[in-house]
């Protein structure tokens, strides 16, 4: 089965976000089309999703439109049963339900006030009491799906599910703007930040997309503030030590170092969202540590 997923800027596009995570998370293979936020409107580069009007927006083979994250969501979990989109047991499940429903429609300070930018962290932001009782909430509803389901893991319910997908731009908010929560809180979002595939979605948006002006915040910047990346740095030529990329198996043309060794590429995009965090990519990690 083929999927088409449009989505907007990978950076700063919170609700393209919980949409890619349902596929890349749960292994369900999907292509992706993106809407340029410095082109035309949104709803005229989706002219081929319509009636959508916002991202992500899905197609499915059939050529029915979704366009919307939380419906997208509940329809994989019925076409991929076996996926885990939600946790089997009944009560954990309609508790990761009301979570996913509650960030659909809530929050509105917090995402006001704090856009999601994967480009940057900053310091020294100030916490609007509306922001601040979100910001509580979340405390309240997380440390209560924890608690009710007794779970090990660091995701609300036991494994992951659509829930923590939908949180997973919450978690970049807090990191991003270094916002006060408790230690629990933090170790949550310290998880959404080390996730391979949420990582994967930040390199891929730092490899390809521009930096959108009206998402930045007159606050001091910092680093981002996930996991370290290995150091690594695009170099005109090889030799390098494969003939074939790591991801798409064509023949290489563009090429980055990494630890001493130049390893190669098949375009620009594929090199450089390894630069980004050559530790997210499971192909490349086990091409370069053969």
């Amino acid at each position: 089965m083929t999927y088409l997923l449009a989505i907007g800027d990978r950076s700063y596009s919170s609700w393209s976000l919980r949409g890619w995570l349902l596929f890349d998370v749960f292994g369900i293979p999907v292509k992706t089309q993106n809407i340029d936020f410095y082109a035309a409107s949104v709803a005229e580069q989706l002219s081929d999703f319509a009636p959508a009007r916002t991202v992500p927006v899905l197609k499915t083979a059939e050529g029915t439109i979704i366009p919307d994250s939380l419906a997208i969501a509940e329809e994989l979990a019925s076409r991929h049963p076996d996926a885990g989109l939600w946790p089997t047991g009944p009560s954990a499940r309609a508790t990761a339900r009301a979570l996913a429903a509650e960030m659909h429609s809530g929050f509105s300070a917090l995402r006001t006030d704090c856009p999601m930018n994967l480009r940057t962290g900053y310091r020294d932001v100030p916490v609007s009491e509306d922001v601040k009782a979100d910001l509580a909430r979340l405390e309240e509803i997380w440390s209560d799906a924890r608690t009710r389901h007794g779970t090990s893991t660091p995701w609300l319910t036991g494994d992951y599910s659509v829930a923590d997908a939908f949180y997973a731009p919450v978690a970049a908010r807090i990191a991003g703007y270094g916002l006060p929560v408790g230690p629990d809180a933090q170790d949550y979002v310290e998880a959404h930040l080390a996730h391979p595939s949420f990582r994967r979605w930040r390199a891929m948006g730092l490899a390809k997309g521009a930096t959108l002006p009206w998402y930045d915040r007159d606050y001091p910047k910092v680093d981002w503030p996930g996991p370290t990346n290995s150091a690594a740095k695009a170099v005109d030529a090889g030799p390098a030590e494969n003939t074939h990329c790591p991801y798409s198996g064509d023949p290489v043309t563009h090429f980055l170092e990494f630890e001493g060794p130049v390893f190669g590429f098949c375009n620009a995009f594929c090199r450089d969202k390894t630069v980004a965090d050559p530790e997210a990519w499971t192909d490349f990690v086990a091409l370069a540590r053969t």
